[in-house]
């Protein structure tokens, strides 16, 4: 990593506050460069706390953009960090319409020459596509990484029309620790107090009505691009990374955008920006490839990175099961249309007589994190006890690799004695010493097999054919392995058990088929230009994490209680624990998350989510915590959501609420 100090421009650093039309007044922090003539405005626009929580990350690349002739703008979203107004649910009308509002804002500044682009990753990757779909004349160019197009089915909610038990739970109760964090006096001013508890009286767990929408309603398709691709007006750099369950987007997007307005890339990488190198690597100078965009959009200058392939994209070689890696074998490939006339389906069909699936519903223990940050236990381990869990299918890898690109795709014939169930399908790479390597997974929610704005019970004991796709993936398979497709009925803690899924199913083997993207493996001279600069960030922010007496929990841990059936997977999810920021601030969190199932009994599933988290400026006597706890169950018919917020100034016990609600299974909202 090249840490950079020789910019072409000096820069300066102000802290603003930009008013919203109905005079809500939102908290930015603006890097410009130093220099005479207006230039164009970068924008960054997240919940998460500019002057504590992304700052480190921050100081990467704003003052990046800002050496390089852009003024780079990062701004809290209202009702969040030191930002006025209340929260709200994520990506909702307002957070949208203020979005606009700052860019409009922007481009009318003194020292902007009119133009801007939006950038971020997840949550501002998400709204930079979202207002660059609602077109403000001033936006010319979006970055959106690790992003979804669609709500519904690439987000943290729900996967193939099934609940998200992982990311469903855990990310709201996330979300509820971080909207009751109070605004920093040191920013805010002396009417932080009064900004916070205002905030916290508004405050509902959004569980509640994401829960809500259990089908692909008008909830969903709110802020889904996917609802109308040709209302993007900006020209969009869509990024991912293999090991991000929002990849699929990128490849949606160079489909569906006009390609003299798109480009795709996607790396090995994990939910994060590409040159931050956490693993898996290789990382790469994403900065300066986003520079090449922004000159290119915003100034006009030909960088050619509108010659480069439509996509590229990283194959990655055939690697042993680990739960880190610091770099992945492979290599990059271009392809300058998608679908790519360079990628073949190639159909497997299925062999054997017709076998009973009734997976313990524990399966899905060795999933790995829904979101890999670049930890130590993020990824899949060793697939063999989860495939022994499965019915298996597998096709040897004969005379030369096979390499794919793309979504594969499944095909089953099932029968099935309850009306509701889940499939769920993992192809695997399996070496010689029958060691498993997870490649990519699927699941359908079998009562949205007609589409996911419905729900449509299965006629039990009827037997029918369902197709879906799997996630999108670039691997090679070597000559002397084996593709392995292992089909379960159950994937706890990613995917909710359905009620009566214990019974499982009946697969056929006869009209059900694997179909594997394969890509021509030949190496290209187009394939063997892809190269990119090493990378380089701006100065890092000084920020001290001191040592503790604390003993270090792991960061997965799966325990059996062997005598009761009973599995429990407890997860930390290190998000950033202790920290001393150079301004004086001490902050620290911490989180556990804990999931537990009945190997034999679907309605036992339990996910909890406990937080705490602390602010403290010694200097100013200011000393705040907040701790949550949330907690989703079930029974037949019903979720069953509890949470409760406590937070503290001091000693003294300022707000304390607790939330329970019964909302039903299988909700039908109206449109």
């Amino acid at each position: 990593m090249r840490i950079a100090t020789d910019f072409p421009y000096e820069t300066t650093r102000e802290d603003v506050r930009i008013p919203m039309p109905d005079g809500t007044r939102l908290y930015a922090r603006i890097w410009r460069p130093v220099t005479g003539e207006p230039v164009p405005a970068l924008l960054e626009y997240l919940p998460y706390r500019l002057s504590d929580w992304t700052a480190p990350r921050d100081s990467q690349r704003h003052p990046w953009y800002a050496g390089h002739g852009y003024a780079s703008v990062r701004v809290d979203v209202r009702g969040h960090g030191n930002s006025e107004g209340l929260p709200g649910d994520e990506y909702d009308a307002t957070e949208l319409a203020d979005g606009v509002a700052v860019v409009e804002w922007l481009a009318a500044q003194p020292w902007c020459d009119g133009g801007v682009g939006m950038f971020g990753i997840s949550w501002g990757g998400f709204n930079s596509l979202q207002i660059a779909a609602l077109a403000p004349e001033p936006l010319k160019a979006v970055v959106t990484v690790c992003s979804a197009d669609d709500r519904y089915d690439n987000d943290v909610h729900y996967m193939g029309g099934s609940v998200l038990g992982v990311d469903m739970h855990a990310w709201a109760a996330t979300m509820l620790a971080f909207v009751c964090r109070p605004p920093d006096p040191e920013y805010a001013g002396e009417d932080w107090r009064e900004l916070w508890l205002t905030r916290l009286e508004d405050v509902d767990p959004f569980l509640h009505t994401w829960l809500a929408h259990q089908t692909r309603d008008a909830y969903w398709r709110h802020g889904s691009v996917c609802e109308d691709y040709g209302a993007i007006g900006a020209a969009v750099l869509a990024v991912g990374g293999w090991h991000d369950p929002y990849r699929d987007t990128v490849l949606r997007l160079v489909e569906h955008l006009p390609a003299d307005r798109v480009r795709g890339l996607i790396g090995p990488w994990s939910h994060q920006y590409p040159d931050r190198g956490l693993p898996p690597g290789p990382a790469i100078g994403f900065l300066q490839e986003t520079l090449r965009w922004w000159d290119q959009h915003l100034k006009g200058r030909d960088t050619g990175i509108m010659t480069e392939p439509l996509l590229r994209s990283w194959i990655s070689d055939s690697h042993r099961p680990a739960t880190v890696y610091p770099e992945l074998p492979g290599r990059w490939v271009g392809d300058t249309a998608w679908p790519s006339p360079n990628v073949t389906p190639s159909t497997h069909t299925l062999g054997g007589d017709p076998v009973l699936v009734r997976s313990p519903q524990h399966t899905g223990v060795d999933a790995g994190r829904f979101f890999p940050f670049g930890n130590d236990a993020d990824l899949p381990p060793d697939q063999r006890e989860e495939d022994a869990r499965s019915a298996c299918y597998e096709f040897p890898v004969t005379d030369a690799p096979v390499e794919i690109l793309g979504r594969p795709r499944v095909t089953l014939r099932l029968r099935m004695d309850v009306p509701f169930g889940q499939v769920v399908a993992r192809l695997c790479d399996v070496a010689p010493d029958g060691s498993s390597t997870l490649v990519t997974r699927g699941a359908l929610n079998l009562a949205a097999r007609e589409g996911r704005d419905r729900s449509v019970p299965w006629p039990p004991g009827a037997t029918e054919t369902v197709t879906f796709e799997l996630n999108g993936i670039g691997h090679a398979f070597p000559a002397g392995h084996r593709v392995r497709l292992a089909v379960s009925s159950a994937y706890w803690p990613w995917i909710w058990p359905q009620s009566g899924s214990a019974a499982g199913f009946v697969l056929d083997p006869a009209g059900s088929a694997l179909e594997l993207p394969v890509r021509d493996g030949d190496t290209s001279a187009e394939d063997a230009a892809i190269a990119f600069e090493p990378p380089e960030q701006a100065e890092p922010l000084r920020v001290a994490v001191p040592a503790t007496l604390e003993e270090e929990r792991p960061e997965r841990l799966v325990v059996r209680d062997v005598a009761e059936g009973v599995w429990r997977l407890e997860v930390d999810p290190r998000y950033g624990g202790t920290r001393v920021y150079p301004d004086g601030l001490e902050f620290s969190e911490d989180a556990l998350e804990t999931y537990t199932i009945q190997q034999d009994d679907p309605l036992s599933a339990r996910a909890r989510s406990a937080w705490t988290i602390r602010l403290h400026r010694p200097e100013r006597g200011w000393d705040v915590r907040i701790e949550t706890r949330s907690e989703t169950a079930c029974d037949a018919t019903d979720f069953l959501a509890t949470n409760e917020v406590v937070c503290r100034e001091g000693e003294q016990v300022v707000f304390h609420r607790t939330w329970e609600r019964r909302i039903p299974r299988v909700a039908r909202t109206e449109d």
